[in-house]
């Protein structure tokens, strides 16, 4: 592995768990198509068409990409961006961590050209998450000289763009990895994270989300809620059954008590009055 980043530092190199956990979440998956500024970051193809991307660079130029964030004094001159639905929750998180600005979702058009807008922002450096769907930022970027850093597939277009990070730009576990590795060099460059211990931050809060996943996890605790209760209910039946109704027949096997009519309550009392007055 040392041989692989010899261009780094022996600080900088990444531990076999940053690689392991790169390799899991599909960081060099790339698509069946490829761009010819990307062929020096594809490593090879498969059999089934895939390109497969080169973690050594990918490794590599999150750690330049860290060190260009750095060297910008104020941080909120930083925006990341992603109009990809997988993204939006990885840019808000990495802007949370190292103090970023955000733009999650649809991007105005001249929010970097146009000052009478309200959302307009004059960033000394933007982060784009797929150069293909965030198309519309990077070419105002342009317009404006701002550097642009982007994570950029096999097939993703490089026009502007000045530090492509090669990785896998469509699956949510690949996107959050790639931008909890950044905010984690980011920090660590800073002197805000120890390079001894690991990030008390989890790489599942980067994870894209979906609603409809959150409502079946909420309805299968709540079924397996019901289903612990259930023994209880059951136990409360057996009891019943245990002891019968006591207006049905007592638990001794007498006879069914039956009820007087309104005449039979009139003669005992006429008959008890007379007795208890001849006591008396």
């Amino acid at each position: 592995m040392s041989s692989a980043f010899a261009a780094l530092p022996p600080i900088l190199h990444p531990k076999e768990e940053d690689i392991q956990m790169m390799l899991s979440a599909g960081v060099h998956t790339g698509t069946r198509n490829s761009e010819h500024a990307m062929e020096e970051y594809i490593w090879r193809r498969r059999k089934d068409g895939l390109h497969i991307l080169n973690i050594g660079k990918t490794w590599e130029k999150i750690m330049l990409a860290a060190r260009v964030i750095v060297a910008i004094e104020n941080p909120e001159d930083v925006v990341a961006i992603s109009a990809r639905p997988w993204g939006m929750r990885a840019v808000l998180k990495f802007a949370h961590y190292t103090g970023a600005q955000s733009i999650a979702g649809r991007f105005t058009p001249g929010t970097f050209t146009n000052q009478i807008t309200k959302q307009f922002r004059e960033p000394r450096l933007l982060i784009v998450t797929d150069p293909r769907t965030d198309a519309q930022s990077v070419r105002e970027s342009s317009y404006v000289n701002i550097p642009v850093i982007a994570f950029c597939d096999s097939d993703s277009p490089l026009q502007f763009v000045d530090i492509a990070i090669p990785a896998n730009n469509k699956g949510k576990h690949s996107i959050g990895l790639v931008y909890w590795l950044l905010a984690r060099e980011v920090l660590r460059l800073r002197g805000s994270v120890s390079r001894s211990s690991d990030w008390d931050v989890p790489v599942d809060l980067f994870f894209h989300r979906d609603i409809e996943e959150l409502k079946k996890n909420e309805e299968e605790q709540a079924n397996n809620a019901k289903m612990d209760e259930a023994p209880v209910n059951a136990g409360a039946a057996v009891y019943d059954d245990v002891i019968p109704d006591m207006a049905g027949g007592d638990m001794y096997g007498g006879q069914p008590v039956v009820a007087a009519s309104g005449t039979e309550w009139d003669a005992a009392g006429d008959a008890g009055g007379a007795v208890a007055a001849e006591q008396w």
